[in-house]
């Protein structure tokens, strides 16, 4: 056997919850090249940029590579004595109220069911909850009231298959790329396919809209009580369908009559024609899809507008049949199998119920547990709370960044900061949680882990160890079951492989279920290790009714309730809590942007990933900046009862006016004040406990800098301006900074700051107090800072491009000097990440070669041509410029 061929392992990638299939060729002990899996029913070969990206996030750099105590490496055993003991004594003198673990859609399904049995079938607290509260938990709520079970009842071809697609609080042409291609593709093909978005503001996922709804934030349960009550008034209703398989449609209609077209028009701030045509093409399509994620779920009432969603649903019969149903697509790669095996505070394993004594016994009498909780756990961000008040003093912390991702983030971190134990276990070395850590254990990475993950589809795949774990790292399942073995539960955690773990966890959610219970694969119980390893995408449940899984749920009318029907809820539309008013008159929503994920933890290292959004902003509507005095590219300073941020702003058309969006992914390693969670309330929806990220009230003001730089450097770079935003760049690494005060010697500040070496040059405008500072050695460029009194109106990242070039002489430092870019760096903005194409080539296609398709220019360009997340924003530059479009 050739032991140095190619190999190809095939692994899911590690990003949101599409859960996309990923061939990996390995030569040696290299990881060469990363393309989607043609087979996988997720994605069938198809990866977004995240996911094309991988191998570039994938490198030792910034990993932790040992356990640490304070700032001392130790041993493995030191480390989990430690855990083990400090655990036992505050469970000791408090009780296993006073403990607590926070854990994460990250996380595999047996890492996650090892942690969710050690906290609630042996400390025996509930006090377990996952940064999946914060994506899906209303939706998780939504079912349950609705189904009596945590089901989803469709699946991705659903959305290939509807004549009436209805997005819903998702940008998923950025969040979900490789499902939004699939939605585009079956636009393309069927034509009469109707598209559309309820948005509050115009995103890229509009770009495929034929009806955008640019609802008021907060204001859904409104629109869809009032689908619900025109579905009625028309005669659409399913009468069969609802009296056969559902109960409580009186009430909720009832509940709806009052919200006639005109009331919701007003309620919404919608134009009454855009709110009758989106109910008429609800009313007569024979299927319809309601496909909604973070804008409906991140809400103070988030469940009840999962509900009001799948109330219309039920009333004309758009559920468990093919191109139909009411469909919650999650963020993260496994936030489903956290939700199978309880990761949630209010849930027990085998989507068992927390509050149902017969559940409990079930769980306990097969996990042979010493006790089990009994009531609901903290969720979230009442959990840091009590971090904050003291009631909980031991709390570890697994794969997620809770410092940056929770509401009132100034808390958490002084929470974290004043908790006796802290312990992180993670693939980084350094997060903006980890530094009130007294405690980090290095957990293994993608690549590493060795597992399965469900993803928004229910579809179990596996995430491959295809590389041995690097340092000291070991698998989350391993630390806890150490850990667990350390605090006296040896018997509960003799596992060796995550076979064993699998294979438990079938086993359970098939205990005493009897058709009582969703959630069934016992038809994948008792695999060997091999058969583990080989194990193909399969859709639960997976047992003897469906031994090849099950596609889509509910097609037979029966559900998971008392009476076997679904349930009505009547829903009553509320505002947000947190409201705008004199002192704080804007609303900000919050989100994410193409090429990042979460909190940047990864996709941060990429400079491919960072090109096209380098840096946080606050986009607003130019009436608002210009009643604000703000200008494009200007520093604004945001400010909440909760905390403050500094972002650029960004201009644009596509916002409400009293209204911004801000991103979400930036923390303390990448910018000074661009946390922007800081701003929001800890309110949570009552049900869920899921807080609302898409309303905070904020002021704007402007940030008034006396200079505004761009720096570029082959060598790390710092700031200690107040106003400082860094990225990874192809040459090395970029800085954009601004402050206030007065730089004597703008020469001697940027040596200070880079540890560039090379010949120096500074030259001074004295028109407009402007500077350039370049270093360059012979044949290439080593630092260049652009300096100047108002911010920069032209795209500069052709100074990056400078460090690209294969010559550098005299007329690439003239071009530096004069601030005139040469023709082949003068890009512009990155648009395509794949292929590196800049705004400037794109609409040169556009105007000088007619390039009017997005299919020309990635003929001509490439750009569009490999993971397709770009697409949207070639069609908006299309539509922009050209003429004859």
């Amino acid at each position: 056997m050739n032991e140095t061929a190619v190999r190809l392992k095939q692994t899911t990638c590690p990003y949101c919850g599409v859960g996309c299939g990923i061939d990996v060729k390995v030569d040696g002990q290299t990881l060469t090249q990363v393309t989607g899996s043609s087979e996988h029913p997720a994605n069938y070969g198809r990866l977004c940029v995240k996911g094309s990206s991988v191998l570039e996030t994938n490198d030792v750099s910034g990993r932790l590579l040992q356990p640490m105590i304070g700032d001392s490496q130790v041993s493995w055993d030191e480390a989990i004595n430690h855990v083990a003991s400090g655990f036992n004594k505050v469970i000791e003198e408090f009780g296993p109220q006073a403990v607590a673990f926070y854990v994460s859609g990250q996380l595999l399904t047996e890492d996650y069911y090892v942690a969710n049995k050690l906290m609630k079938g042996y400390i025996g607290s509930a006090n377990i909850d996952t940064n999946s509260r914060l994506c899906m938990s209303s939706a998780v709520a939504g079912y349950k009231r609705a189904f009596g079970s945590d089901t989803v009842p469709c699946n991705y071809e659903d959305l290939e298959d509807t004549d009436l697609l209805v997005l819903t609080g998702s940008n998923a042409a950025w969040t979900h790329p490789a499902l939004f291609q699939r939605m585009e593709r079956a636009k393309m093909l069927n034509p009469d396919m109707k598209v559309v978005v309820i948005d509050p503001r115009q995103s890229a996922t509009t770009e495929l809209a034929d009806l955008h709804i640019a609802i008021k934030p907060g204001s859904d349960v409104a629109l869809f009580n009032g689908l619900l009550n025109y579905l009625h008034q028309h005669d659409c209703i399913d009468q069969n369908y609802v009296n056969s398989f559902t109960e409580g449609f009186d009430t909720a209609l009832a509940n709806s009559q009052q919200w006639t077209i005109e009331r919701v028009a007003e309620y919404c701030d919608l134009p009454i024609e855009q709110v009758t045509t989106y109910y008429q093409w609800f009313a007569k399509s024979p299927t319809a899809i309601t496909f909604y994620c973070m804008g409906v779920n991140q809400s103070s009432q988030g469940t009840d507008k999962c509900n009001a969603i799948i109330n219309c649903h039920l009333a004309t019969g758009k559920v468990g049949k093919k191109g139909s149903g009411p469909f919650s697509i999650t963020g993260q790669p496994n936030a489903m199998g956290g939700r199978e095996v309880g990761g949630l505070a209010n849930m027990l394993a085998a989507h068992m119920d927390i509050e149902n004594p017969q559940h409990r016994e079930y769980v306990q009498t097969f996990w042979r547990s010493p006790r089990i909780a009994d009531q609901t756990g903290a969720k979230a961000v009442d959990m840091f709370a009590k971090v904050k008040s003291g009631e909980i003093k031991a709390i570890w912390i697994m794969a997620t960044n809770p410092a940056v991702s929770l509401p009132n983030g100034n808390e958490v971190a002084q929470a974290l900061k004043d908790c006796p134990l802290v312990v992180v276990s993670d693939c980084n070395e350094n997060t903006d949680t980890s530094e009130w850590a007294n405690v980090r254990l290095p957990a293994t990475g993608w690549s590493e882990k060795n597992g399965t993950v469900t993803n928004s589809e229910r579809r179990i795949s596996r995430q491959r160890g295809i590389m041995p774990p690097s340092g000291q790292a070991k698998h989350d399942w391993q630390i806890i079951s150490e850990v667990a073995r350390a605090m006296g539960f040896a018997s509960g955690f003799k596992y060796t492989h995550p076979a064993e773990i699998f294979d438990e966890h079938a086993r359970l959610s098939g205990y005493e279920n009897n058709g009582s219970r969703d959630f069934d694969i016992t038809g994948l119980a008792g695999l060997s290790e091999a058969e583990y390893d080989k194990l193909r995408p399969v859709q639960w449940p997976v047992n003897r009714e469906n031994p090849n899984g099950c596609a889509r749920m509910f097609e037979n009318g029966r559900f998971y309730t008392k009476s076997g029907k679904a349930q009505f809820i009547t829903t009553e539309a509320k505002a947000p809590v947190q409201q705008t008013c004199n002192d704080y008159p804007f609303v900000c929503n919050s989100g994410r942007v193409r090429d990042q994920w979460h909190t940047m933890t990864r996709t941060g290292k990429a400079a491919k990933l960072t090109a096209h959004v380098s840096e946080a902003f606050v986009a607003i509507h130019p009436n608002d900046a210009e009643k604000l005095n703000l200008v494009d590219g200007q520093i604004a300073q945001l400010t909440s009862k909760f905390g403050q941020a500094l972002l650029r702003v960004q201009f644009d058309q596509g916002q409400r006016q009293g209204e911004v969006f801000v991103p979400m992914h930036w923390n303390k390693q990448f910018a000074s004040q661009a946390n922007i969670n800081r701003l929001f309330a800890p309110v949570v929806d009552p049900i869920s406990g899921q807080p609302e990220l898409k309303h905070a009230a904020i002021a704007i003001e402007a940030y008034q800098a006396d200079f505004y730089a761009v720096a570029y450097s082959r060598h790390a770079m710092q700031a200690n301006t107040e106003y400082w935003s860094k990225a990874p760049n192809q040459a090395g690494e970029q800085l954009l900074f601004a402050g206030q005060g007065e730089v004597n010697d703008w020469l001697d500040w940027c040596q200070k700051h880079t540890a560039a070496q090379g010949e120096w040059l500074r030259v001074e405008n004295n028109n407009d107090k402007s500077f350039k500072v370049v270093c360059y050695t012979q044949g290439q460029l080593e630092f260049v800072c652009y300096i100047q009194a108002t911010p920069f109106t032209e795209d500069m990242s052709w100074l990056s491009e400078m460090f690209m070039l294969q010559v550098f002489d005299r007329e690439e430092v003239k071009a530096l000097v004069s601030g005139i870019p040469t023709p082949e760096v003068a890009k512009g903005r990155q648009i395509c990440s794949c292929f590196k194409v800049g705004e400037k080539q794109i609409i040169e296609a556009i105007v000088d070669y007619g390039d009017d398709t997005v299919e020309k220019l990635g003929d001509r360009l490439q750009c569009g041509t490999n993971c397709g997340s770009c697409k949207t924003d070639l069609s908006g530059l299309i539509k922009s410029h050209c003429k004859s479009c």
